[in-house]
């Protein structure tokens, strides 16, 4: 897997943005990506040193359209920790 695969957009919530005080940024990753490939492309990435990387794997919804059920795709979701003083300005004024 390639590193611009890994990462597929930032998270941006209401929880999330209070991580960012704590110097942590949540991204949704690729279903296959690792903890150690996820830190190299946040490093990567944003020229940041990650201290720490946690995985979430989140099941899919049940959701309906009419008469339909179907199922929302699994996905991951990973919460990076940076160096104290490291910042990601994709994140700034948001």
């Amino acid at each position: 897997m390639q590193l611009y695969e890994i990462l597929r957009r930032p998270l941006v919530t209401e929880k999330n943005t209070a991580l960012q005080a704590l110097g942590k940024y949540a991204f949704e990753v690729a279903g296959q990506a690792t903890k150690f490939e996820v830190k190299q492309a946040v490093e990567k990435a944003f020229k940041v040193q990650v201290t720490a990387v946690n995985m979430v794997t989140l099941p899919g919804k049940t959701r309906r359209m009419g008469r339909r059920v179907f199922q929302t795709q699994p996905w991951k979701k990973a919460i990076v920790t940076l160096k104290p003083g490291d910042k990601i300005q994709l994140f700034e004024n948001v």
